[in-house]
């Protein structure tokens, strides 16, 4: 599968909008596209599965190591691959949009605003390409998407500015009907804000989709033998998946790890549904502060608590811990109960309160590690967590804030929550299904 990186000048310029175009342009011209995200993101992919029907592979050095990231993207499926990159191409000291690209040894087309600049736009496509064999960065910057352009003599401009080794990909030109309504943690999912059919075939008859699958190339195999985590297990072991609009951030990684792994159930608590008949469950990150009046008068995660009260392991990710907690009060300043599986009251803020690339090490085993064993993840929420002060902790920060500055994971009876969401890669969610397997 021959794949092509989206990088950005910066965070804001349009790379979510110029994907989502670039998809639909290609699938427009006969190809199918797999589109995957550089970097920890959740919400872009919503909107690219959207647009090309298909889950977003998670592509993230920090989370996946190289040849984990190699392995997400051949487990893709389709003819062309548009990774979107995460903020300015060179920004980010753990997984830079141009460290996915060197990784993957594929080009880079280069999104610029060009709304007011001709010339200036190709000196900064040029600036952006040079400056990789400043650093040593063995990338390729192929050449440009021009953001918010116009046709005719502002496109003809662009085009004639920029030097012979950078190709102009097309434009994307300016159209309110290809905003998407943001909020706390980024755009709003794909299923809520979908961008509007008609705009997105309108800006992608401005691109040059051959040109853009013609310059795409095929990144070197994964090294196999680096993939030290198990992947068959008991067909008798079943996880049951919280899996709605308060529980929806987790990689599709994630659930085909769960099914080489066991039987894989999904239930929605936002609905109400009975916790299914299953030896273990995943809460994901999500919005459950969207839904928290719907939570507390739904009784599912009354139930979860029980059954976790009884011994039955529950493991929660940012969303998923805040669920399992005493309470949780809004940000207008609405308190609801929550499971009650975890001993701390959980508050919404007006700002996020972290975001960072994070590193764990446990202090003893636990869910997902074993003793001394570390984990990478991240962490992005607008929470905070005020825990009882005899708390248990399973692991202690090497990077990022985790619940309290200096530890992550609360435990309580066999479950345990964090502010980190993992990749499978990391061997978490293994190592969870090996302890419902015990």
């Amino acid at each position: 599968m021959n794949g092509f990186v989206l990088g950005g000048v910066s965070s804001g310029v349009g790379k979510t909008v110029a994907t989502l175009s670039i998809i639909r342009a290609l699938e427009d011209a006969g190809y199918s596209v797999q589109p995957a995200k550089a970097g920890p993101d959740f919400i872009d992919p919503s909107h690219h599965e959207a647009v090309a029907g298909r889950p977003s592979r998670t592509l993230d050095l920090w989370l996946c190591g190289a040849d984990g990231l190699r392995r997400n993207y051949h487990r893709g499926e389709g003819d062309v691959c548009v990774v979107e990159g995460v903020m300015g191409l060179y920004d980010g000291d753990g997984s830079s949009t141009a460290m996915v690209a060197e990784a993957l040894d594929v080009p880079v087309v280069l999104v610029v605003d060009a709304k007011a600049g001709m010339e200036s736009v190709a000196a900064t496509a040029l600036g952006f390409q040079r400056y990789a064999e400043t650093i040593g960065r063995d990338i390729e910057v192929a050449g440009i998407v021009a953001q918010r352009a116009h046709g005719g003599r502002h496109e003809q401009g662009i085009r004639d500015a920029l030097p012979d080794d950078l190709e102009f990909f097309g434009r994307i030109p300016r159209n309110p009907a290809l905003e998407i309504p943001d909020r706390h943690l980024g755009l709003e999912m794909g299923d809520e804000a979908a961008v509007p059919t008609d705009a997105l075939r309108e800006a992608a008859e401005s691109l040059e989709a051959e040109r853009l699958a013609a310059v795409a190339s095929d990144p070197p195999a994964p090294d196999e033998s680096t993939d030290t985590v198990a992947s068959t297990g008991s067909a008798a072991t079943t996880v049951a998946v919280a899996d709605d609009a308060a529980f929806c951030f987790r990689y599709p990684a994630t659930l085909e790890r769960f099914g080489d792994r066991a039987e894989l159930v999904t239930f929605s608590p936002v609905a109400g549904d009975p916790v299914p008949d299953c030896d273990g469950v995943y809460l994901p990150g999500g919005y459950p502060e969207l839904h928290a009046a719907e939570l507390e008068a739904a009784g599912t995660l009354a139930e979860l608590g029980a059954l976790a009260s009884d011994g039955r392991p529950v493991l929660g990710e940012c969303g998923g811990l805040m669920a399992m907690s005493q309470s949780l009060t809004t940000a207008e300043g609405e308190r609801h109960e929550m499971a009650g599986i975890l001993p701390a009251d959980v508050e919404m803020h007006d700002r996020y309160r972290a975001l960072d690339h994070v590193e764990l090490e446990a202090t003893d085993g636990t869910l997902t590690a074993t003793a001394g064993e570390t984990i990478r993840g991240h962490e992005f929420h607008y929470s905070s967590a005020d825990v009882d002060g005899d708390a248990r902790f399973a692991f202690e920060t090497v990077r990022g804030d985790g619940i309290d500055g200096d530890h992550d994971g609360l435990v309580e009876y066999e479950s345990m929550g964090t502010y980190a969401h993992v990749h499978p890669e990391s061997g978490a969610f293994d190592r969870f299904v090996d302890r419902l397997e015990n």
